[in-house]
């Protein structure tokens, strides 16, 4: 869990190559989704992940049936995908193509790619770090449809995954199936791609060694440069917000999930200038009025999710904080004409 990145997304110019290709045109994209209209023709700029997932919202709402996430792979073209992509493609095998989709991802996102080969089965699933909603269904297609495409393409084969697994309900649409080929559960409890563990082992006859011993060292060398500029501090705070609900994490329990000695996890946070107790409030405040700029966000399940007992104790340590009470804050700050973050572009 170290080098955990900043909430950065880029958006590939592939992805707009293949809107386009979709009938859609991007200034139609970003409009529907409050985001500056100019974002596709700046390369360098970077969302945050609720604009990246505005992205993903607009795309379902414009594309007519269930499988816009399915038709935007399948209208990808691989020659102008990044690098950390394009190293995919010339992997050794499946297996070495999705290590390397796994090591380099958050060059691109602060997404994780979990991968779990157990008894014959790979089951692969995403968390992104800074997300306070569930992954839109487009964005999660597009990831599990890019995975089987990288092991169709680079095998040559069509490959079949052995189940897909989707959290969302069923759209009564054969698409996804005959997409994947293979059985769909919907209402699971997680989004999960399960891939036979002998197709990762196929190789890949486009395995180019001499392109990858250039594009290899570039990536973990930029990767490396992301993790330093990840600070302790906010990866302390990323844990937090996420264990919040279930109680007070102690700093044992951060140290362990962040992989380090309690000494070692002490040690770095002091030398930041801060402390465990107001890396703590930091994270309350901060997920606090994230959760308070959705205006369906019950007050009573907001003091849940920040690990109060009750909304009292919620309100009282709020307005120490902000010196108003949460539901005036909301009066004061959130605009129901626009959807959290979309004016908080990074470039």
């Amino acid at each position: 869990m170290s080098g955990i990145p900043g909430d950065k997304c880029k958006v590939p110019r592939a992805f707009w190559r293949a809107v386009e290709r979709l009938g859609l045109p991007a200034s139609a994209v970003l409009r529907q989704a409050r985001l500056p209209a100019t974002l596709h023709l700046n390369e360098q700029a970077f969302v945050t992940t609720a604009q990246y997932f505005a992205l993903w919202r607009a795309l379902e709402e414009l594309y007519p049936g269930p499988a816009a996430g399915i038709r935007l792979v399948e209208a990808a073209d691989t020659a102008i995908n990044p690098p950390s992509i394009l190293a995919a493609f010339h992997a050794r095998s499946y297996r070495d193509g999705i290590a390397r989709i796994a090591r380099f991802k958050r060059l691109c996102s602060p997404e994780l790619l979990h991968v779990e080969d157990v008894n014959g089965e790979c089951a692969i699933s995403s968390e992104w770090l800074y997300a306070k909603e569930p992954t839109p269904a487009a964005a999660t297609d597009v990831g599990f449809a890019f995975l089987v495409e990288l092991g169709r393409r680079g095998t040559g084969q069509h490959l079949a995954p052995l189940r897909v697994e989707f959290m969302r309900p069923n759209p009564k649409s054969d698409e996804h199936r005959d997409y994947f080929g293979c059985p769909i559960r919907y209402g699971a409890s997680r989004d999960l791609l399960v891939i036979k563990s002998t197709d990762l082992d196929r190789p890949f006859p486009g395995h180019n060694p001499e392109l990858l011993e250039i594009l290899t060292p570039a990536l973990a060398a930029a990767l490396g440069e992301l993790q330093a500029q990840s600070s302790t501090s906010e990866q302390v705070k990323i844990v937090l917000k996420r264990n919040l609900a279930s109680g007070r994490p102690e700093l044992a329990d951060v140290a362990r999930e962040l992989g380090m000695s309690e000494r070692t996890l002490q040690r770095r946070i002091t030398e930041e200038g801060t402390n465990f107790r107001e890396l703590l409030v930091n994270a309350r405040q901060e997920l606090g009025r994230q959760l308070l700029s959705d205006p369906s966000a019950d007050i009573d399940e907001i003091a849940c999710l920040l690990g109060y007992q009750d909304a009292s104790s919620f309100y009282r340590a709020f307005r120490e904080w902000e010196g108003t009470t949460p539901n005036r804050w909301r009066e004061l700050n959130f605009d129901s004409s626009r959807p959290p973050g979309s004016d908080a572009l990074l470039h």
